[in-house]
């Protein structure tokens, strides 16, 4: 048994014993007065249950909206902070002049990050726990990772000497790439899970508001016949009761008892108490009638059907009317919201894989955006590569369907023309009275000007990159615009990011043709000194039994030269051998390269070569590392050269490997 047949036969066990105690005594005024009464009363039911259904839609509805739905879109926001974080510090390691990344960073740190995370836990306050403590632990992290960025690579790297110290930079580099990176993607992936989370959290919402309006319409329709039956039985019970003088109104009761609508019952009815409940059942049936298709309609989506109330007092029928209202409007931010939530996905894809080559990316943005805003043209503007004294020019580098394609590459002076005064100020422009010489739309069968011209700079960090201008026959709506400031934000940062890049290739290239031509006079001076060995041969008889000493020893033992600070500048090829590295990789290096982790740092080694410096000579079987970071043991000689004023200038190594069996 549910519901609705136990109220109804508890409906009849009620009547059957108000009946029983009035059997002998209750009047026919009574009687319709009862009846009546019981009409009202089961009316006030539906109108009650009906209207708390109501309401409970309207608090999923209002709970997804300030909820559900800006929980989702934080956590997506910290997606995204958390992937720019992981940009910004790389690029502070690796580009050492991008001054804008470092304040980008700082501000990421300082302020976007505490503000988002504010946000967020007001909104927690409302998840669950398991999601809430995912979140703090995603903050621990996060605040794990900015201390991190802080400590290991904003503090080492602020000055030139910073970047030029090889350690420090090695060491940064290190930070990145062994905890940087692998805690930002764990972070990322945390984020997923509870992005996942607020999404299936979302559908539900979605899913219990639809179930609630499917309610409410069936609830509609088992109350109204609820009612009606009650109705019914109510006319037949007093039309029982009704005595002759009123048995015309027995018939018009009979005819609504058996569902029958009677169009000139009005006109057979006296002003009385039964003719006003007459009228009040019919009005009350048909306004069920009326309230149900209501519901069904919006039950299906269609939230434009007309719909009157009874009356102003109406309860039911405003509170369906204010439902349909606040679904309408929640349907309406939900699909703009996702049509700019697509566009941000879609664009910033774009951006990702075009990154390479500034007028391909150019094409690629215009291009997407006038067909994403519906719109009919539109123009890129980026800013042009001056020198330090020039006044700064843009061009335009890419457009669609527009007439003044001839005019790529055309300069642009700050303040000229629409497209400079929107540089020159750093706002959009919005035009809807277009003059008719500004631009045309063309196509096969004539020409027309644009309804509306929207001009936007791309701006990042108050600095201007470029301007995008679209013309369309629509006008753009706010939500459109807002789109297209976001987005601009967006390709200002990739435009910038090409920038540095090739600004990056350019410089390696010329310092790869540096390398080069170092070694070509390298090789020159080479020669040179060949051809000057040969000159003083004639010159140096005397010492060739000593020069035949040395080339024995050069060729059975490994040679090498040392700075008295260590630091290598000559070795043979034996000794390279020994430790399998190149003439290349080790000059300029200092002796520790050779030694192990724990011998480098300790006192015991800076003192050897102290001992060195000062003319103490050096020998016996050392530990050293080869290339590939195997110990292997050698017999060194360590012997101090001195000038012919007693000062050391060098120390010359001469060693061999011991095999071990």
């Amino acid at each position: 048994m549910n519901f609705q047949d136990w109220q109804y036969r508890s409906n009849l066990a009620m009547e059957e014993k108000e009946k029983k105690k009035f059997r002998f005594r209750l009047t026919i005024g009574n009687k319709i007065l009862g009846s009546f009464i019981i009409l009202i009363a089961l009316f006030i039911i539906v109108v009650s249950v009906i209207f708390g259904n109501g309401n409970r839609i309207d608090d999923v509805v209002k709970s997804s909206r300030d909820i559900y739905r800006p929980s989702k879109d934080a956590i997506n926001e910290y997606i995204l902070l958390v992937t720019r974080s992981r940009m910004l510090v790389t690029n502070w390691v690796y580009l050492q002049t991008n001054s804008e990344d470092k304040i980008a960073l700082r501000q990421l740190q300082d302020t976007d990050y505490p503000a988002l995370r504010k946000r967020i836990e007001n909104l927690s306050t409302n998840w669950e726990k398991e999601q809430r403590l995912r979140m703090d632990t995603v903050f621990h992290d996060f605040d794990s990772l900015i201390t991190i960025q802080r400590e290991s690579i904003m503090a080492n790297l602020q000055s030139f000497e910073n970047y030029e110290d090889p350690t420090i930079k090695f060491m940064a580099e290190n930070s990145i790439e062994s905890e940087v990176i692998p805690l930002t993607n764990s972070l990322i992936e945390k984020l997923n899970i509870i992005v996942n989370k607020q999404t299936q959290v979302t559908s539900q919402s979605d899913a219990e508001v639809i179930d609630s309006i499917t309610a409410l319409k069936t609830l509609t329709l088992i109350l109204g016949a609820i009612f009606l039956a009650v109705a019914i039985i109510s006319a037949i019970y007093l039309v029982v009761s009704v005595t002759k003088p009123v048995a015309f109104l027995k018939k018009i009761v009979e005819k609504l008892g058996k569902g029958e609508l009677v169009e000139e019952k009005r006109a057979k009815f006296n002003n009385d108490e039964i003719g006003d409940m007459a009228m009040a059942m019919d009005n009350l049936v048909n306004g069920l009638k009326g309230t149900t298709l209501f519901a069904e309609n919006i039950g299906n989506g269609s939230y434009n059907t007309d719909f009157k109330p009874l009356s102003q007092h109406d309860v039911l029928g405003n509170a369906l009317i204010n439902m349909r209202n606040n679904l309408s409007k929640v349907a309406e931010d939900d699909k703009k919201r996702n049509w700019a939530t697509e566009g941000q996905a879609k664009f910033g894809e774009i951006l990702r894989t075009n990154n390479s080559d500034l007028l391909k990316l150019a094409d690629e943005i215009i291009g997407n955006l006038v067909k994403y805003l519906k719109a009919n043209q539109g123009a890129l503007y980026i800013m042009d590569e001056v020198q330090e004294n020039e006044e700064v020019t843009m061009s335009m580098k890419a457009c669609y369907a527009w007439d003044k394609k001839k005019f790529l590459n055309h300069k642009i002076y700050k303040g000229e023309g629409l497209a400079g005064q929107a540089w020159q100020e750093g706002d959009i422009v919005y035009l809807t009275e277009v003059p008719q010489s500004y631009i045309k739309i063309t196509s096969g069968l004539g020409d027309a000007n644009p309804t509306s011209v929207l001009i936007v700079p791309l701006k990042v960090n108050d600095q201007i990159f470029g301007v995008v201008e679209l013309a369309s026959f629509n006008l753009f709506e706010d939500y459109e615009m807002e789109f297209v400031q976001k987005i601009a934000e967006s390709i200002a940062s990739t435009i910038s990011s090409v920038k540095i890049n090739a600004k990056t290739q350019k410089l390696l290239e010329e310092s790869q043709e540096m390398t080069e031509q170092m070694r070509a006079q390298e090789e020159e001076m080479r020669q040179n000194m060949e051809e000057l060995q040969a000159t003083q041969e004639e010159m140096q008889r005397s010492q060739s039994e000593t020069e035949s000493t040395m080339v024995a020893v050069h060729g059975s033992l490994a040679v090498a030269d040392f700075e008295t600070d260590g630091t290598m500048t000559k070795a043979n090829s034996n000794f390279l051998e020994i430790y399998g590295y190149a003439q290349e990789e080790v000059l300029g290096e200092h002796h520790r390269i050779f030694v192990g982790k724990e011998e480098k740092n300790s006192e015991e080694y800076r003192q050897f070569w102290r001992d060195l410096s000062m003319g103490y000579p050096k020998k016996g079987v050392f530990k050293r590392m080869n290339r590939k970071g195997e110990v292997i043991s050698v017999h060194s000689s360590f012997s101090p050269v001195k000038s012919r004023s007693g000062e050391v200038v060098k120390v010359m190594e001469i060693t061999y490997q011991l095999k071990v069996n």
